[in-house]
């Protein structure tokens, strides 16, 4: 792009610094919400919790599903 192209997509910056930066948070919480290391402390609280009474066998059996499908589909990549 040109010269003059810049000078007419630059009013259009802030949106487009804007967007950059909401893909890069959107990214990165990903990236967390899917962390192999991340998922295994959450399955580790969660079996804590059935340990100590505070969830129901029914309760974790749902959450462990969820929390493995996070584990399944973070280690399958981008």
């Amino acid at each position: 792009m040109g010269l003059l192209g810049e000078l007419l997509l630059l009013p259009a910056a802030p949106l487009r610094g804007t967007a950059w930066v909401l893909r890069q948070v959107a990214e990165e919480a990903e990236r967390q919400y899917y962390d192999p290391a991340a998922v295994r402390r959450e399955l580790a609280r969660l079996t804590e919790r059935l340990e100590a009474g505070e969830i129901d066998e029914e309760t974790f059996d749902r959450l462990e599903d969820e929390l493995l499908d996070r584990l399944e589909k973070g280690s399958d990549g981008p």
